[in-house]
């Protein structure tokens, strides 16, 4: 449990062409410093929820978010500031943008329910997939995974499932295949967390890339406690998150089904 994963490795024509393409490797098990934007975490207590940061944009976005973009936002504004000065009526493209990208980092307040056993959805977006699976890269048994789209315009912040204490997180590079398909799940760079709600009670929560989501921003550390619903990290532009489940839990979502970060109920824990 404490070494390395192992590697995911596809025996398929495809899936050896897509490995030689790109060389399945842990990137690391860090996650960003405390102490170099100390706004963005709290202390290893759980907290009340939702999770409460210096200052809120509109209502709908904390400064926490608008900084993961503040580089397109940077270049978006200096572009509209560029064209205006050219052509003011080309500055409807640069402004259409930078409108854009606030609503893509929006992070709405959510009622976070409350109740034993309740495990809310991870993500925004919509249930492509519910099977059971071998979950092979840490816990090594048989699990249900709950499979989540988000496309670019859902809310991409992703929340804790349930009270619990980050145990494990590792990020591995790959390819940037579309998040729908099949083999995203398996062959995109992607960032697995390992949450304990209890002793022996395992969630595991994966979040993958997409065509257009490359990059993964985790936002809690290992060990560190989080209360249901409480941000722990985001995935931009467009991407997957999975979620495994004990095979015991009831899960009460379906395919095709529009859930929303922490506040969706999608399965109920079986009691200790």
């Amino acid at each position: 449990m404490t070494g390395l994963p192992a590697a995911r490795v596809d025996s398929s024509p495809l899936g050896m062409r897509i490995a030689l393409q790109s060389r399945v490797r842990v990137i690391s098990r860090c996650v960003i410093p405390r102490n170099l934007f100390p706004w963005t975490h709290e202390s290893n207590q759980m907290v009340s929820r939702p999770r409460a940061l210096p200052c809120n944009v509109a209502g709908f976005m904390r400064w926490q978010t608008l900084w993961e973009g503040r580089w397109i936002l940077v270049v978006l504004i200096a572009a509209m500031a560029a064209t205006w000065l050219v052509a003011p009526w080309l500055a409807a493209v640069p402004f259409g943008l930078l409108l854009f990208t606030l609503y893509f980092f929006r992070d709405p307040a959510r009622k976070i329910p409350d109740g034993p056993g309740l495990v809310v959805s991870p993500a925004d977006g919509r249930v492509t997939d519910i099977t059971e699976i071998e979950e092979t890269e840490w816990v090594n048994r048989r699990m249900r995974r709950i499979g989540i789209f988000l496309s670019v315009f859902d809310v991409h912040v992703n929340r804790a499932p349930a009270d619990c204490r980050v145990v494990y997180t590792a990020e591995y590079a790959g390819t940037y295949l579309d998040a729908r398909s099949p083999l995203a799940s398996t062959h995109n760079t992607a960032r697995t967390w390992g949450l304990e709600c209890r002793p022996g009670l395992i969630l595991v929560v994966r979040q993958i890339t997409g065509a257009i989501a490359r990059r993964i921003v985790p936002w809690a550390e290992l060990d560190e406690r989080l209360a249901r619903g409480q941000h722990f990290g985001m995935i931009r532009f467009g991407s997957r998150t999975e979620i495994c489940l004990p095979l015991d839990a009831e899960v009460v979502v379906q395919v095709g089904q529009h859930v929303k970060g922490g506040s969706t109920v999608i399965a109920r824990l079986a009691e200790p």
